[in-house]
């Protein structure tokens, strides 16, 4: 099973884009992120001619999360953190072949120090909070998503400027992403590779891919049921080479069958 999570940054843009990748890279299962699209224009019947079923929670404008499922029913799906008011369609969850999928865009959070920052954090606890059930309740879990934060100093590409004091890699961005990790799930791409200079999203601005001045901030977090199951990962540069691409690449994981 291929499992993918994609920043799409505006589906009604990036729908041609979206299309091609799923007949080029046939993942299984994807979670996509800033799809941008209220519920009433979300494209489930150009993605069914694919034979990809969807389940989405979208808004006008900004956010918006959706699940798509190759040939597969999804399943127990939730919108939303259970108990955590919020307008922001961030969250997206559902069950597919017996794998419990949370989709995540988690919060910008503008700059440290911010309202909007602690907005993030709380956000974030919220989600540890509800990610901590969702794992006592399903053994095999991954979560994924555009995630802005990157892990360490790899994620990033001058850690100099990406630093405690910047958003995306202060301290306590980090150490709420630890703690996630610390509920018993694994960043698949550190399963299989130590490298840094790998990264997800470029910024559009000072030619950031040209250059590439990225950060590996999409991520997709696996559950020990499903560690050793985990055979591949990676990230899929090409998309974001096409023309009036997202400032994002796909992130996936490849788990093998039982």
């Amino acid at each position: 099973m291929k499992i993918a999570s994609w920043n799409v940054n505006s589906l009604n843009v990036r729908l041609p884009h979206l299309e091609q990748w799923l007949r080029d890279a046939q993942p299984d299962v994807v979670g996509i992120q800033e799809t941008k699209l209220e519920d009433a224009k979300f494209p489930d019947t150009a993605l069914a001619a694919l034979g990809y079923r969807s389940v989405f929670a979208g808004q006008k404008t900004y956010n918006g999360v959706a699940l798509l499922a190759k040939d597969r029913a999804l399943e127990d799906v939730q919108i939303g953190i259970p108990g955590f008011e919020d307008e922001q369609k961030r969250v997206i969850a559902a069950t597919i072949d017996g794998v419990r999928v949370i989709n995540l865009y988690v919060v910008n959070g503008q700059d440290v120090g911010t309202d909007k920052y602690a907005y993030k954090l709380r956000w974030l606890e919220a989600v540890h909070a509800w990610v901590a059930q969702e794992r006592a309740a399903h053994a095999e879990l991954v979560v994924l998503g555009d995630f802005n934060i990157a892990p360490d100093d790899r994620d990033v590409h001058d850690p100099a400027v990406w630093n405690d004091g910047h958003i995306l890699t202060s301290t306590a961005e980090r150490l709420a992403l630890q703690r996630l990790l610390d509920l018993g799930l694994h960043d698949a791409f550190r399963l299989h590779s130590d490298a840094g200079g790998v990264f997800s999203w470029w910024d559009y601005r000072q030619a950031g891919f040209r250059r590439d001045l990225g950060l590996r901030i999409d991520l997709t977090l696996v559950s020990d049921a499903l560690r050793d199951r985990a055979v591949a990962s990676g990230i899929d540069r090409e998309p974001r080479t096409w023309e009036r691409p997202s400032d994002h690449a796909p992130a996936w994981v490849q788990l093998q069958r039982t």
